[in-house]
């Protein structure tokens, strides 16, 4: 069950053009929650301390893993849903302060980044006046991360958006792709062409990309490995793991743990 996400920061105006970064910090309840879809001027950075966060923009599903953040442009609509007893800090970046892209990604975060987030928002929690060296500092580091590709493609084109929504519900669903094509009124083959073509993923490798997204995130909020697997619909946890250590090198445990001591380098290929 999703609740709401309340906000600490209601007197904080993010979108005030007089700063260049705005940082704030939500402590998640024992439950998921969930910010509806919506838009603001400034960019966003989503940046998940512990826990996990899952962004949804109009072009895909990104995952935020500990360590890791998701970069918004401004005037992008979008969602985002975090695991219970997630720390999530958002910072607001004015257009043009920084040299981000101009899409949605997945960056890390080093332990420099990370500690300039956190004291940004306890400055502002504590209405305490901003500090210029610290904003110069972090708009300087941020454009230095690294990109990932810790996201599933998701296009605008309705059946695959109704596929998409639907293993997003169910990831345990293990439908044929031509189980699929028979629920969207497609011929197997066209539907194989059409996820290759509005994705750049065959059907498989574009369901197994969900299932990582979904393994990794509720790994990060404390799940255990057994518990992922059944939820994923594998048959057993060997399987699992096989899958989850082909796909990125190491078994699931090793990979969260690279990403936790090295501020998030490992990505999803």
């Amino acid at each position: 069950m999703r609740q709401p996400l309340r906000y600490p920061w209601l007197e904080v105006d993010v979108d005030d053009p007089s700063a260049p970064a705005i940082a704030v910090r939500v402590d998640v309840p024992e439950t998921r929650a969930e910010v509806p879809a919506h838009r603001h001027r400034k960019g966003q950075l989503v940046f998940a301390l512990g826990g996990g966060v899952t962004c949804h923009v109009p072009s895909g599903l990104w995952m935020v893993p500990p360590h890791c953040g998701v970069w918004i442009p401004g005037d992008m609509e979008h969602s985002n849903v975090a695991t219970a007893n997630a720390r999530i800090f958002f910072v607001y970046i004015e257009p043009g302060a920084a040299d981000l892209p101009d899409r949605c990604c997945t960056l890390s975060i080093s332990p420099l980044l990370r500690e300039l987030i956190i004291e940004l928002s306890d400055s502002v929690q504590d209405d305490e006046a901003r500090d210029g060296l610290l904003i110069r500092t972090l708009l300087s580091e941020l454009p230095r991360m690294p990109v990932q590709r810790l996201h599933l493609p998701i296009s605008s084109e309705p059946r695959l958006r109704r596929i998409a929504e639907a293993l997003a519900q169910v990831p345990a669903d293990r439908s044929t792709l031509a189980e699929w094509a028979n629920r969207v009124a497609l011929s197997e083959s066209s539907l194989a062409r059409l996820v290759v073509k509005e994705t750049g993923l065959s059907f498989g490798r574009w369901r197994q990309q969900l299932h990582l997204i979904v393994a990794i995130r509720e790994l990060a909020s404390g799940a255990s490995v057994q518990q992922v697997s059944g939820d994923l619909g594998y048959g057993s946890v060997t399987a699992f793991i096989t899958m989850f250590k082909k796909a990125l090198g190491k078994p699931p445990a090793k990979y969260l743990g690279s990403i936790a001591q090295n501020g998030g380098s490992a990505f999803v290929a």
